[in-house]
């Protein structure tokens, strides 16, 4: 899967192709910063869901980010699309994005805990049966560790020859600061099968259109596992922060203290800094418990009932 057999399927006037699967919080404001950001890239979002897909290409986005109206509106029709001809923008695309809802199972094994990754299935399937070239398939999706040998041993059942590289590249965006999230990232985070040529290339071909904004030494590759684990656990440390001053907030109704003052007390300190600092009634945000339930599931599957144990606590707390 070499980079100038990218350029060939492209075409004549496409750098690359992409399609993202998912028009929702996250798809839909990621591509539309590559888009922006990457002129020479086709750039179009896809979903089951026609009035979600309507909503996009009208003057009432399906979600407010502030600045999102301002950069959808520079690229739509231009380099950004939004459609529901899921297979044919499949087929086209040299790079798909899995940007799909992996809720809470509901029952089942690991039911209230384990995350469901049967849409990310669900994709790799409509991937698998109606592609007719090699494409890199990327996990968007907040996934448990290994999902991605899930999607990738669908798409190893297609009898067509086709080669398909499965890479992580996790989201990091907090609601109502998305634009800026994904405009001035901390890092952007790759991860492949380092091991092989192919996957080497395809990581470096998605480096590449994030190194059209993002400077070089904040794209970080690791393997697909340390990427999938590396998502779960950031939403974790986070939310442990939030359970660390709300375990302090009870020490210090219990002893006149202000948990206000001590939280400032310790944003001073260079090593601890003032972020998720702020006692409240738990933590909000559609993730952290999400993810934490599922980081715990995941220890007791493995065998580490004290890992697993640990990480219970930072919810109750």
């Amino acid at each position: 899967l070499q980079l100038h057999n990218f350029n060939k399927m492209a075409g004549p006037s496409w750098k690359l192709k992409i399609c993202c699967m998912g028009a929702g919080y996250v798809g839909g404001p990621t591509m539309a910063i590559i888009a922006d950001n990457c002129p020479d890239i086709k750039v179009t979002v896809v979903d089951l869901s026609a009035k979600q897909i309507a909503a996009w290409n009208s003057n009432k986005l399906p979600i407010f980010e502030p600045g999102l109206m301002e950069v959808v509106e520079r690229v739509r029709g231009k380099n950004l699309f939004f459609n529901t001809n899921i297979d044919a923008e499949i087929q086209e695309a040299d790079i798909v994005f899995i940007s799909v809802n992996t809720p809470t199972k509901t029952h089942g094994i690991g039911a209230g805990r384990a995350a469901n990754i049967k849409n990310c299935e669900l994709c790799a399937r409509k991937i698998t049966e109606v592609s007719t070239t090699s494409k890199i398939v990327v996990e968007k999706s907040t996934v448990p560790v290994r999902t991605a040998s899930a999607v990738q041993r669908v798409l190893d059942t297609n009898d067509k020859g086709l080669s398909f590289q499965v890479l992580s590249n996790p989201e990091f965006l907090a609601e109502g600061t998305a634009v800026d999230d994904l405009q001035n990232p901390g890092r952007v985070l790759i991860g492949g099968p380092l091991h092989t040529p192919e996957g080497q290339q395809a990581i470096e071909t998605l480096a590449s259109v994030y190194a059209h904004w993002v400077a070089k030494e904040r794209i970080l590759t690791t393997n697909v596992w340390s990427s999938e684990v590396s998502k779960l656990v950031a939403n974790a440390f986070l939310a442990q922060r939030v359970s660390s001053i709300n375990s302090i907030s009870a020490l210090c109704e219990a002893t006149d203290a202000d948990v206000t003052e001590v939280s400032r007390a310790l944003a001073f300190d260079d090593r601890i800094g003032s972020k998720f600092l702020n006692s409240s009634v738990g933590f909000g945000g559609s993730c952290f418990q999400k993810d934490i339930l599922n980081l715990v599931y995941i220890a007791e599957t493995l065998g580490l009932p004290e890992v697993s144990e640990y990480w219970n606590q930072v919810v109750l707390m």
